[in-house]
């Protein structure tokens, strides 16, 4: 008993985080009315520039990083972005009234990354004082590109054979293209080539580092009130989505946790490392995804697979995700 009060008071001491207030503000303005509205190439211009920020920071610590403690963290990356997707397209598999094409993008969105939620992991680590390896974050890459790929080349394998074709064709490296050049990815792995290749701190530390809380803050409201309107498009489909969507994110980012430990005991993969690990797994892409998967899968109902992903994943994953995986690396590595 005394180890689940404390997981649990380390747990709910999480929330008192500035960032988080920010997310459920947007939700309560929004279920109120409010008229506010920021526009969309603001919320792009934030996204670019806290990706550039953490971009920079990784790029500059890679120089002096062991690429041989980088390796085992990266493969598991890919393996648990390939997992997820298989995962939830067995879930849906299973359920009645469920159309293949939006299980397929639901799973693939949700074994995508959120920029916007690695964001936020940074500054609640950062809050709490816990350490983590700059390079951590270039991990997203991994579990984002595989995911993608891999629900989108089952999608249509399946869309073909249920049209009657006998080989199904699927141009992979054109998926692998327009995932890297999504505005998400593109930012963070321009902020990583910056910084392993300039001399950038003087920039980092002067303009990226002090703009880096405040537009954070600005992006969860944003992120609170899309979430609270994006739950009308999800009413509209199968409440499987919904279900999936708040139990999915723990459950993904739990299985990360397992294996970052395994490779913190291998390679030495810091605490904070597997926390950063557990969150991008939680977490469900919301810039670069979806557009990658309405080009890819066609036939599939954003409203199925955004609305689950905006709507209930990335609230689940920041708002609860968060929290418990800084609470479960506390408490696993007495920090």
């Amino acid at each position: 008993m005394e180890f689940l009060a404390d997981f649990f008071l380390r747990f709910l001491v999480q929330f008192q985080s500035p960032t988080l207030g920010f997310l459920i503000g947007g939700m309560v303005i929004a279920a109120l009315g409010s008229n506010l509205k920021i526009p969309s190439a603001i919320y792009q211009f934030i996204v670019f520039m806290l990706l550039m920020k953490i971009g920079l920071n990784g790029g500059i610590e890679i120089r002096e990083a062991n690429l041989m403690a980088m390796a085992l963290p990266a493969v598991i990356s890919i393996i648990i972005g390939v997992a997820i997707v298989r995962l939830g397209i067995f879930f849906f598999g299973l359920l009645p009234g469920v159309n293949k094409a939006d299980g397929f993008a639901t799973a693939g969105l949700f074994g995508a990354v959120s920029a916007s939620t690695l964001a936020v992991a940074i500054v609640m680590l950062e809050e709490e004082g816990i350490g983590f390896e700059a390079w951590a974050p270039a991990l997203y890459p991994f579990m984002d590109i595989p995911a993608l790929i891999l629900a989108i080349v089952l999608a249509n394998i399946h869309e073909k054979k249920q049209s009657g074709g006998s080989k199904a064709k699927v141009n992979v490296w054109k998926i692998v293209k327009e995932s890297l050049r999504g505005s998400a990815l593109s930012a963070l792995l321009l902020g990583l080539a910056l910084g392993l290749f300039t001399k950038s701190e003087p920039i980092l530390t002067s303009f990226y580092e002090p703009l880096f809380r405040g537009f954070l803050s600005i992006l969860m409201l944003i992120m609170g009130m899309e979430a609270y309107d994006r739950i009308k498009e999800l009413r509209s489909v199968a409440h499987w989505y919904a279900i999936y969507a708040a139990i999915a994110p723990l459950l993904h980012g739990l299985i990360a946790f397992g294996l970052g430990y395994i490779a913190h005991l291998l390679v030495g993969f810091s605490p904070g490392g597997v926390i950063i690990l557990a969150v991008i797994a939680s977490s469900n892409s919301d810039i670069s995804g979806p557009p990658t998967l309405r080009a890819g899968i066609p036939s599939a109902n954003p409203s199925a697979y955004i609305g689950a992903s905006t709507s209930v994943g990335t609230p689940v994953a920041i708002a609860v995700g968060i929290p418990l995986f800084i609470a479960l690396g506390q408490l696993v590595f007495d920090l």
